[in-house]
C-alpha cells in the first residue's frame, strides 16, 4: 500500500533520488543533500510547532510504499509565499496606446515584474515516479496535502498558488528564458534554475528588468512558450485544474510557465472533503459492495497519513475500512477520517 506522510530526515537519501529525476525548473527539489536536509528539518519543525496563523512554516510530504519502504513521490506546502523574501512573478497586463488625432487605439500585451502573490500559501515540490503518473496515487500525492490544509486551516492563507514548470527542451533550454533572463545573466536556463535551487530565486529576480516588457517585441518562440506546461508537469497541472484552480494573470519569471490560483475555501479537495466516523474495521478483504476510490486521511498533525482506498460509502453514513487501511492511518472504531472522491 502507498501512504502519504510527513517526511523525516531518515528519508533524505530517497528524497535525493527523487530530486535527481525531477524536471529542470522544480527548484524546490534541488539535487543537493544539504539543501534537502534543511528542507526536511524545516518541515519537521513546522509540523511540531504550535501555529495559530500562517507564517514561515513549510510542510514536506513523501509518498511511501509500506512494503518496500521505497519513496515514489513527494510534495510540499509553504504556508506563506515570500514570508522572508519577496515572491516574484510576471503579471500579464494590457496597456492602451491611443492617439485621438491619428485615430489610433492599440492594446499592447506587457509583462510587469511584481510580488502580488506574496502571502498566499504555495504548493511546491511535486514529483511522482513516471509509472504512477496516470494512477490514483498521483492524485494522492497532490491532493492529500490539500486535505491536510482542510484539517488545519489556521496554518494556511485564504488563497493558494502554485507555479507550474514551463516549456524547456531535453537539453534544458527554455525559449522564454533565452528571450529575457539570459540577456541579464550569462547563464543557461538549466544553470539558472540549479543556482536558484541551491540558493534563492530572489537574488536573480531582483536583477530582472523592473520596467514593463512588451510582449510583441519578444521572439515568436518566447511568446508561444508563455503559459505552456512542461510535459512532465502536465499531471500536476491537470489534477489541480480539476480541483478548482485557475490560470491566473501571472506567469513564472524564468520559464513563463503558468501560475495557478484558487481561494482555499473553493478548492474541491477542501470544500468537498467530509469528516466521517469509522464504525467498523473489516478483518480482511474489501468491504462488501465497495466500488469507488476515495482519498482517505486522518486529521492528525505530525502523524498525518493519507491513502487511496476502495470504499462502500454514501454521505450520511459511517465508513467501513479494512484492517490494513485502518492500521496505516492509525485509526480504529469510533475515530474519524476525512474522505474525498478520486
Amino acid at each position: 500500500m502507498l501512504v502519504m506522510r510527513p517526511a523525516q530526515l531518515s528519508d533524505l537519501a530517497e528524497v535525493q533520488r527523487l530530486a535527481a529525476d525531477s524536471p529542470v525548473g522544480v527548484t524546490s527539489l534541488p539535487d543537493d543533500a544539504g539543501r534537502l536536509g534543511d528542507k526536511i528539518l524545516a518541515s519537521e519543525a513546522s509540523f511540531a510547532a504550535e501555529v495559530s496563523f500562517n507564517g514561515e512554516e513549510s510542510y514536506f510530504f513523501v509518498l511511501e510504499d509500506t512494503l518496500s519502504r521505497r519513496l515514489l513521490g513527494c510534495s510540499g506546502i509553504v504556508a506563506s509565499a515570500g514570508y522572508s523574501e519577496p515572491f516574484y512573478s510576471f503579471r500579464n497586463e494590457t496597456f492602451v496606446h491611443a492617439s485621438r488625432e491619428l485615430k489610433i487605439h492599440n492594446k499592447i500585451h506587457a509583462l510587469s515584474l511584481c510580488h502580488d502573490l506574496t502571502g498566499n500559501s504555495l504548493l511546491t515540490s511535486f514529483y511522482v515516479q513516471r509509472e504512477l503518473v496516470d494512477s490514483p496515487y498521483a492524485e494522492l500525492n497532490s491532493r492529500a496535502r490539500l486535505m491536510f490544509m482542510a484539517a488545519h486551516p489556521e496554518r494556511f492563507a485564504d488563497a493558494v498558488v502554485v507555479e507550474i514548470v514551463g516549456d524547456s527542451d531535453e537539453n534544458g533550454d527554455a525559449p522564454f528564458w533565452d528571450a529575457i533572463g539570459r540577456n541579464f545573466f550569462d547563464l543557461t536556463y538549466a544553470e539558472a534554475e540549479r543556482l536558484c535551487g541551491l540558493k534563492s530565486r530572489t537574488f536573480l529576480a531582483e536583477l530582472m528588468p523592473h520596467y514593463p516588457i512588451y510582449v510583441p517585441l519578444l521572439p515568436d518562440e518566447a511568446q508561444e512558450a508563455m503559459g505552456l506546461v512542461h510535459p512532465r508537469a502536465q499531471v500536476t497541472f491537470d489534477i489541480l485544474m480539476r480541483d478548482g484552480f485557475e490560470t491566473d494573470h501571472y506567469i513564472d519569471i524564468f520559464d513563463g510557465g503558468p501560475t495557478l490560483h484558487a481561494r482555499t475555501s473553493g478548492i474541491r479537495s477542501i470544500a468537498q472533503s467530509q469528516v466521517v466516523a469509522v464504525s467498523l474495521v473489516a478483518v480482511d478483504g474489501v468491504p462488501a459492495g465497495a466500488g469507488r476510490l476515495y482519498l482517505v486521511s486522518n486529521d492528525q498533525l505530525q502523524d498525518f497519513r493519507g491513502v487511496v482506498a476502495e470504499l462502500d460509502w454514501a454521505p450520511g453514513r459511517d465508513v467501513v475500512l479494512t484492517a490494513e487501511v485502518a492500521e496505516v492511518l492509525g485509526v480504529g472504531e469510533g475515530d474519524s477520517v476525512r474522505l474525498v472522491a478520486v
